[in-house]
This record gives structure tokens, C-alpha cells and sequence, in this order.
């Protein structure tokens, strides 16, 4: 699998309700809430770790040029900004 190196920071489904919820029950932001998991890693790492847990063979290259559902990516494409709200779920967890 030929993958992109850019940073990638999954959150936990448990995290995004909890997210949802707070932000439901408070007075309106008017703004945009940005949510992420606690661990932020390159894409190829990730799938690396989830390919050995899951006892999958298949062997991962590292390819800044690989694209993500036809996009290029750099390391600040699918992470949040400076300042959002992190989940508590890590990805070991």
C-alpha cells in the first residue's frame, strides 16, 4: 500500500459523541468546533499499526507523492488548527 506520510489524528466515535453533546448543550459558538483524537501520527504509521494489530501482511510504503482519495496532502491537510478539542480515547486504547 502505497501511502502519504501527512500527519492524521483519529479521534474515537465515544469522543465525537461527547463532543456533540457538550456542543449541543451550550450556548451557541458561532463558530467552528474542531475535534480530534489525543495522537497525532503520519497516515502510513497508522496503517501500519492497525495492519500488524490486525495481523494483516500487507506491507506499507511510505510515498509523499500517494494521494488521498484523489487530493494531495500536506502535513496540516486532515489535522485540526492550534486549538481544538481533544478527545480522551487514545489510539492504543
Amino acid at each position: 500500500m502505497h501511502l502519504p506520510d501527512a500527519s492524521f489524528q483519529p479521534i474515537a466515535a465515544a469522543d465525537v459523541a461527547d463532543a456533540v453533546v457538550e456542543a449541543a448543550l451550550r450556548t451557541p459558538a458561532n463558530e467552528t468546533i474542531e475535534i480530534a483524537g489525543p495522537d497525532r501520527l503520519p497516515m502510513s504509521e497508522l496503517i501500519e499499526r492497525y495492519l500488524k494489530a490486525t495481523n494483516d501482511a500487507r506491507e506499507v510504503v511510505r510515498d509523499p507523492q500517494a494521494r488521498y482519495f484523489g487530493a494531495r496532502l500536506d502535513d496540516r491537510s486532515l489535522v485540526p488548527d492550534d486549538a481544538p478539542r481533544l478527545g480522551r480515547i487514545s489510539l492504543t486504547d
